[in-house]
């Protein structure tokens, strides 16, 4: 018997089959070419009794090896869901620019399985490098600082805060500011651009270009979401053609320091152009002058972006890239038409963004037919469910404290079937996750084991708690539970977004729930609604009971996302991100030395791991999955990788290649 689903797939299977059957079908005999030859035959005739010799021209056919014809350029050609808005670094943060910037700038630093690479850096500059020092540096007032929270302040008479100085790391030592000079630590931190590293007009590319975009990055007029990393600096200046110097303001301790070059911009070409000028202009929003392996060709407003080999990229001579020319498509964000050009050869390549996991059975039955290739992948973001352990003071008088004990908590998550989840909604593909980072972070605890599905287990917890169905209509009440008064039901709401995904989720674990006892209704709401500010947003202006939604992760574990620090108050204004409002010393303790730690040393990876540790067996939330990424190719393309924490996967592309 068809599911509705394998049905789904069966037609589609249908409907695509001479596409399918004209990949797949017998290799059709090789053309046989013959050209004409005249050719003379002589022969002997007896004209009257006398011998003559004739001779006559005659035409033949002969068969001949055809002349190859000279090969193409090879395109490949990228099918994308949206268009970019521009391809100016610092206009865009979409996810459909990155692919095509990738391609025209390389780096200058990847960041792949976790880590982060140099690309047109000799090396990264970390402490052990001697690349970069600490140094001890006397402040005064007038001098502008880093203060005890991360603010950058200037030094004055009525100044109020508290300093960081020398040899302090945490805010227990922070002193207050009383005038005269005192001694603080100060970064510096020096990059080296390598050799042989050109803009595609063979000009090559220097550290006065860094400092150039730096200028811009910080200038008002430049569409930047944050400028925190230039809010943080002292300086930021080129000392030769390749070295370009970092310094940090004093009491800056930053755990990613050596990520601090940025980006190049070729001076040269754009710098007779103010800062307003850039954000719209053909140069740098849509024909940029790269360093990458290719440079933009055209762009075709509603149709495509080609780009071409660029004859300067600085690993030429390894033979990259490896394909003369690539076209990005937007076709859409319809999978099913996506997939349909693919299997045509109308496309090489689906990127993400295409909503490809609608149709990921389908692709999984086509790479069965040998037709498709496509890329399953965790990413950096994850799904959890989060309880409201202590909401707002209103909404909290409005429902029994269900959420208060750990005992509760973890009888709750071992209501949930996640591996179901992740088998029938994410195909087997994804993980079950019990961190807020996935098992193949290098800082992962691996002594931590998710939550397992274990209902009986769960059920007898509930039981000794005093949750019971004294009604026998599926129900627990309270009986005798601390805090709760007698009666109470256990039920409550559930809230999330409307997407596709949780709303399928949020269905399997209303029944596991509803198994255990737990009547749970479900509440999904428009995104805008879900995660608007507080007060007025459930999520963050804490009055629900529990909610799922993504976080992301990277190569430093977001711990802080549960610092008791962050829980979002009336009193704060609503800021801050733990929105749970669990609030646990131990666990702050760990995790603000872990983020005071600077990476490569010891403390760094013991706290960090500490302070998973801490968060697994008090579990304010409970981790679901993390999300996948999901792409495809055709079988003729080559060297295509997806990466977990590298967000676009084109960011090998100079690797990328294909046969034809």
């Amino acid at each position: 018997m068809f599911t509705s689903r394998k049905l789904a797939i069966l037609m589609a299977l249908l409907m695509i089959a001479p596409v399918i059957l004209a990949a797949c079908g017998p290799t059709p005999e090789p053309i046989k070419v013959f050209e004409t030859v005249p050719v003379e035959v002589t022969r002997i005739e007896t004209v009257a009794g006398t011998p003559r010799t004739i001779v006559e021209t005659v035409i033949i056919e002969k068969e001949v090896t055809p002349t190859p014809l000279p090969e193409g350029p090879k395109t490949l050609v990228a099918c994308m869901g949206q268009e970019p808005d521009t391809l100016y670094i610092y206009g865009s943060v979409m996810l459909a620019a990155s692919h095509i910037r990738n391609a025209i700038y390389d780096g200058p630093i990847d960041n792949l399985s976790f880590d982060y690479q140099p690309v047109i850096l000799e090396e990264l500059p970390y402490l052990d490098t001697g690349k970069t020092v600490i140094n001890k540096v006397t402040v005064k007032a007038g001098d502008k600082v880093i203060d005890n929270n991360g603010n950058a302040v200037e030094l004055t008479d009525t100044f109020t805060g508290t300093l960081r100085l020398a040899g302090c790391y945490a805010a227990d030592c922070a002193v207050p500011f009383t005038g005269g000079e005192v001694e603080m630590e100060q970064m510096v931190t020096t990059f080296t651009i390598r050799d042989g590293v050109m803009w595609a007009d063979g000009t090559p590319v220097t550290a006065a270009d860094s400092v150039f975009s730096f200028k811009l990055y910080m200038d008002p007029d430049t569409p930047n979401p944050t400028r925190y990393a230039g809010e943080h600096t002292a300086s930021y200046e080129a000392t030769d053609d390749k070295t370009a110097v970092w310094t940090g303001l004093p009491g800056y301790r930053d755990s990613t320091y050596f990520l601090n070059f940025f980006a190049p911009l070729p001076e040269h070409q754009l710098g007779t152009m103010t800062a307003a000028e850039l954000v719209t202009a053909e140069q740098s929003s849509r024909t940029p002058m790269g360093y990458g392996a290719f440079t933009a060709k055209e762009w075709v407003a509603g149709d495509h972006i080609t780009v071409v080999k660029n004859p300067y990229y600085f690993r030429a001579s390894e033979g990259l890239p490896r394909v003369d020319e690539i076209v990005y498509r937007f076709i859409g964000e319809d999978p099913s038409r996506a997939v349909a050009e693919l299997l045509a050869g109308d496309c090489d390549i689906l990127t993400q963004g295409l909503s490809l996991d609608t149709v990921a059975e389908l692709m999984i039955e086509l790479e069965a037919n040998g037709v498709m290739k496509p890329y399953f992948v965790t990413g950096t973001a994850y799904e959890h469910v989060d309880f409201c352990i202590n909401p707002e003071p209103g909404y909290a008088a409005s429902r029994p404290d269900f959420f208060e004990t750990v005992e509760f908590r973890r009888a709750f998550g071992q209501c949930l079937n996640t591996q179901q989840v992740v088998d029938e909604l994410l195909y087997g593909k994804s993980e079950v996750i019990a961190s807020y980072i996935p098992k193949n972070h290098p800082l992962y605890n691996t002594d931590l084991v998710p939550l397992a599905y274990d209902p009986e287990a769960a059920k007898a917890a509930l039981e000794a708690m005093g949750w019971k169905d004294t009604d026998g209509d599926g129900t627990r009440e309270a009986v005798g539970v601390a805090n709760i008064p007698d009666g109470s039901r256990l039920s409550f709401k559930w809230g999330s977004t409307s997407a596709p995904l949780r709303v399928a989720y949020m269905r399997i674990f209303q029944q596991n729930l509803a198994e255990c006892g737990i009547e749970v209704a479900l509440d999904n709401t428009p995104f805008s609604q879900w995660f608007a500010e507080g007060p007025e947003g459930p999520l963050f202006g804490m009055h629900y009971d529990v909610g799922s939604f993504t976080w992301l992760t990277g190569v430093e574990p977001a711990c802080n996302l549960y610092l008791s620090g962050e829980v979002p108050t009336a009193k704060s204004g609503w800021a801050g991100q733990n929105n749970t409002g669990w609030a646990n010393a131990e666990f702050d303790a760990a995790c603000i030395a872990a983020i005071q730690s600077l990476p490569g040393t010891p403390e760094y990876a013991k706290y960090h791991k500490e302070a998973q540790r801490i968060f697994a067996e008090n579990l304010p939330t409970i981790g679901l999955f993390v999300r996948l990424k999901i792409a495809a190719t055709r079988p003729e393309v080559t060297g295509f990788v997806m990466d977990s924490t590298a967000s676009s996967e084109f960011v090998k592309v100079e690797e990328f290649g294909i046969e034809k």
